[in-house]
């Protein structure tokens, strides 16, 4: 075992260990920075696997991007920042079905691939990687950014307060009423 095998080991059991948290958290705050952490881990793993492209990738849009609109909407909406009790489920069903597909899963790839080696393909480049995204993916990535723009305007439409709600109507005039 080489020392990049461990320290892949090592980024897999961190990342393994902070999703764990943040699906079992009850602080929303808290989930969000987990999150981090196992989106960090990952990109840790990519550069092992010397793919400093998807790395850095993975650090600019996941981390630097989907988590801060994650925890922006958090603050948007006034959700509540610590423990939610209205979040707290009995976890013995979730872990059953977490289980099972781990289990299913790893009975899957064992069959297939019954221990034996499997001949890498040809390492790709920047280039090769870029022409990919941009010919075949460029649609759901425009896809995903035009919903995560609307994700923020909806959390900025919700946090607005009501108005009207001060006693005065859009005209200015006391209760609304237009005169």
């Amino acid at each position: 075992m080489t020392g990049a095998d461990v320290l892949l080991l090592a980024l897999g059991a961190v990342a393994v260990g902070a999703g764990a948290l943040v699906v079992t958290t009850r602080h929303l705050v808290r989930a969000g920075l987990h999150l981090v952490v196992c989106l960090g881990a990952l990109a840790g793993s990519y550069l092992v696997l010397t793919a400093e492209l998807v790395a850095w990738v993975q650090v600019l849009i996941y981390v630097g991007a989907v988590v801060v609109l994650l925890l922006f909407a958090v603050m948007l909406t006034r959700a509540p920042i610590g423990a939610s009790d209205d979040l707290d489920r009995p976890g013995w069903a979730a872990a059953l079905v977490g289980g099972g597909t781990g289990l299913g899963l790893s009975a899957l790839l064992i069959d297939a691939y019954r221990w034996s080696a499997v001949e890498l393909p040809e390492p790709g480049s920047a280039e090769r990687l870029g022409g990919e995204i941009f010919r075949s993916w460029v649609l759901p990535f425009e896809l995903l950014s035009v919903l995560l723009l609307a994700a923020l305007v909806g959390a900025v439409v919700i946090s607005r307060p009501e108005i009207g709600s001060t006693g005065t109507g859009r005209d200015g005039s006391a209760d609304g009423d237009a005169r």
